[in-house]
């Protein structure tokens, strides 16, 4: 079925949530990336993105990457795909123009790298990785390390991984072995097995900058001695130009239940003699490194869970309009309709479509608050959006990713027994979501890291500073339409829930760890519930105003009619969340290990 990309609502966000056109006029950075900037970088992008990448979603499916004689080739149409991403600038987009980037703001990244996942979650995954390796190396790389490695990626001619895991770790980075033996010259050999690593080996570009976890020698037991290193698939001469194959090798690549034209290499460094790799920053400091890129990846993680939603709710829509199946149960016609006519049916498609746009404003909002922190000239502004932001970040991977498994289920139900069909592509969008609640950290490490770090360790203040936040929005909504004083009620109730998690969370973390960390994922699902609806009323309160004015009637109608639909049949989930945080542990701790 066909895409188009939601580039209305994603201005829609960035104007309006995000305040791109502010952050333009208080950031100096970004003073030519103002809306005009961003609509016309999205109007480019959706016309790329759905004419070139959209296309090979399904023949991804279809004919995934497959390993041969020591190599992996990818589906037909990837390379060549991207090759025009590159050489269209998509890669370099946020990141500094020194290295041959565009230095645009992440808000307008953030709604590219939606369209580009929506086009195809398989193919987004080399970009975003790369992604997080410029990120990893603008921050710890030395000066020399970003001019050799940074503007080859930013160009798309390279492309870069994340090497973190091994057989025996999973996600415990404590109990990685890979080590690092120091040279004479300064570098370093690395022996050892790395598991799950995306675009660990493929056909699309010339290089492959692999960033590693490993243990030199002598560093300390656990984490505290883990440093990071660049394996480059192929050694770079001094001139920049390459020389030989580096000693990492593509053993095998896995079978996956989705996402099947991304190659998830098993690599092997150092059998023959060890691969040559170059300590990126101080030893012992690799997995503070690594979280540069665990962090970006796990905001774009997020935004895969938006993306795929949404690519889910677009062929749900245009299949419950195309199917015709019984009369309607009001009689209003005497034969059969189509599907979308059926109050069940809306019900989902609305389900779907609510939980997509509030998690893509919160995703918007976010990425936002990330500019802030890092650009804006006032510290105390800086700090204080670096702290939103990395409360934030949990809450878009895990409670978005955690959306899309809903989202994509219903996509199937829509279509009933044929959604149960390879052929007609919604199984496909349920595959591919499943692994976004597991790679980058699963739901409980985002769940665990909301409940330790943001929320016990500050007592809380951080939470209760954004219920504080949203209780202004209530106060707003509730001087308004009827729309907007129903909204502002449920918003009231699912802020009361959260505020009493909060206080519950914060007051028995250390005397009751086990029945916190219990209810850590009922929490960031309470939490991400909550912050995506905040962000849907204040959608409310803007489109309340252009419809007045005038501007855009259907789009402003249809974003009330969401945003009342999420505040009546999602925002109350929060409640039962609360009951459950709040009181839930007896009823699970009664049951004896042995019993299970």
């Amino acid at each position: 079925m066909s895409y188009a990309a939601p580039v209305k609502d994603l201005m829609f966000n960035v104007q309006h949530l995000a305040q791109l056109e502010q952050m333009a006029v208080q950031v100096p950075a970004f003073e030519d990336a103002g809306l005009e900037t961003a609509q016309a970088v999205l109007d480019e992008c959706a016309r790329f993105h759905e004419g070139v990448v959209a296309p090979l979603n399904r023949a991804g499916d279809l004919n995934p990457s497959y390993f041969e004689d020591g190599k992996v080739v990818t589906t037909p149409g990837f390379k060549e795909a991207f090759q025009q991403f590159g050489e269209g600038g998509w890669q370099g987009l946020q990141h500094p123009a020194q290295f041959g980037g565009q230095g645009l703001p992440k808000t307008i990244g953030a709604a590219v790298i939606e369209i580009l996942n929506q086009s195809s979650l398989s193919f987004a995954l080399c970009p975003l990785l790369t992604d997080g390796a410029i990120e990893a190396l603008l921050t710890a790389g030395s000066p020399e390390q970003q001019t050799t490695y940074i503007p080859p990626m930013v160009a798309g001619t390279w492309t870069g991984t994340m090497n973190l895991t091994e057989p025996q770790a999973g996600s415990d980075l404590a109990l990685v072995r890979t080590r690092a033996e120091r040279q004479q010259d300064g570098s370093y050999k690395i022996f050892g097995t790395k598991i799950f690593i995306t675009y660990g080996e493929h056909d699309m570009a010339e290089n492959i900058v692999h960033l590693v976890l490993a243990r030199a020698q002598g560093a300390p037991e656990g984490v505290k001695g883990i440093s990071l290193f660049i394996v480059p698939k192929v050694l770079v001469n001094a001139d920049g130009s390459l020389g030989e194959r580096n000693d990492v090798h593509c053993v095998s690549i896995e079978h996956k239940l989705g996402i099947k034209a991304s190659p998830t290499a098993v690599l092997q460094f150092g059998d023959h003699g060890g691969a040559i790799g170059y300590l990126v920053g101080e030893e012992n400091r690799g997995l503070e490194y690594m979280f540069i890129m665990m962090n970006a990846a796990r905001f774009a993680v997020g935004v895969q869970g938006v993306a795929v939603a949404e690519r889910a709710y677009q062929q749900a829509v245009q299949y419950a309009r195309d199917r015709v199946q019984s009369r309607p149960v009001d009689a209003s016609a005497s034969g059969a309709v189509a599907i979308i006519q059926h109050p069940d049916v809306q019900r989902m498609l609305l389900t779907m479509r609510a939980l997509t746009e509030g998690c893509r404003a919160m995703a918007s909002v976010t990425a936002a608050a990330y500019d802030l922190a890092h650009h804006h000239p006032d510290e105390a502004t800086r700090r204080h959006n670096q702290a939103l932001y990395e409360w934030l970040v949990p809450l878009v991977k895990g409670y978005s990713t955690e959306m899309s498994q809903e989202v994509t289920t219903l996509g199937v139900q829509v279509h009933g027994g044929m959604g149960f069909i390879e052929e007609t592509g919604a199984a496909q969008h349920l595959r591919d979501a499943r692994i976004l609640t597991i790679y980058e950290g699963t739901t409980a490490i985002q769940a665990n890291d909301l409940v330790g770090r943001k929320t016990a360790r500050d007592g809380g203040q951080m939470a209760l500073a954004l219920a504080e936040q949203i209780a202004a929005t209530e106060a707003a909504l509730a001087q308004g339409s009827d729309h907007a004083r129903a909204v502002a009620a449920r918003l009231q109730a699912a802020r009361a829930a959260f505020v009493g998690a909060v206080q519950c969370i914060a007051s028995q973390a250390k005397s009751q760890p086990n029945a916190v960390y219990a209810a850590s994922v009922p929490y960031l699902m309470l939490a991400g519930n909550l912050v995506a609806g905040w962000q849907l009323a204040r959608s409310l309160e803007v489109a309340e105003r252009e419809l007045a004015a005038g501007r855009d009637a259907e789009f402003m109608q249809a974003k009330i009619a969401t945003v009342r639909f999420y505040a009546d049949h999602i925002l109350p989930r929060t409640g039962a969340l609360r009951d459950s945080i709040v009181n839930g542990y007896q009823g699970m701790a009664a049951m004896p290990l042995s019993a299970f």
